[in-house]
């Protein structure tokens, strides 16, 4: 991409341990940044200090952010420097796992202060399971939906295999599973490439504007 200015990607993993959930989030940055020179961020829940939002409405009283003070104040960060925004789940229990939930619900606080955020911002997700079928649609559809009611824009990887985002099938063998799935390789490719080359029209478009 012969663009002037690199567009800025930040990817977030929603798994408490290093795997394949990590791995599919971090290729997909390489990705980005390999075919198409954009700068990347990435946050992983493995290891962070996350409250739950526990609806005390101070965000909404004080407009001051969330009242904790804890490791997603990275990812509020990173959502407003970000062009493009990449969203990556495990499967528990045929939906999201709770730390992805957690990041989710806490960027309620994000939107007490500033309700268009993530305006127009293009989004992907991508899910993997240990089981082939295991819940990795209604797991993006959650992502999704997050990006809808937030103003984003979205994204999924088109007809023929990566309909909504990337979907991975790791056999439940972590990082190395993510790895051997080339079906789930090619929905993560085909969804970079439908978010990278949105993000950077929209780009063009507010530069236009400016």
């Amino acid at each position: 991409m012969n663009s002037e200015k690199k567009l800025k990607v930040f990817g977030i993993c929603g798994s408490p341990k290093k795997g394949a959930t990590d791995y599919i989030v971090l290729e997909a940055l390489k990705y980005a940044n390999e075919k198409y020179n954009a700068q990347t961020e990435y946050f992983s829940a493995m290891g962070k200090k996350m409250n739950f939002c526990i609806h005390c409405d101070y965000c909404i009283r004080e407009k001051k952010g969330c009242i904790h003070k804890d490791d997603l104040q990275e990812v509020y960060e990173k959502l407003k420097w970000a062009d493009a925004i990449i969203i990556g789940t495990p499967v528990y229990q045929g939906m999201i796992s709770g730390q992805t939930k957690v990041i989710m619900d806490r960027c309620r606080a994000l939107a007490a202060q500033d309700l268009h955020f993530i305006l127009n911002k293009p989004g992907a997700a991508f899910a993997v399971g240990g089981d082939r079928i295991g819940g990795q649609e209604p797991s993006i559809q959650a992502i999704l939906n997050f990006y809808i009611i937030n103003e984003a824009i979205p994204v999924g990887g088109g007809s023929f295999g990566a309909n909504l985002g990337g979907t991975f099938w790791s056999k439940d063998k972590g990082a190395q599973g993510a790895k051997e799935d080339e079906e789930g390789l090619k929905s993560m490719r085909k969804t970079m490439n439908r978010l990278i080359k949105l993000a950077s029209i929209l780009n063009k478009e507010n530069s236009n504007v400016i």
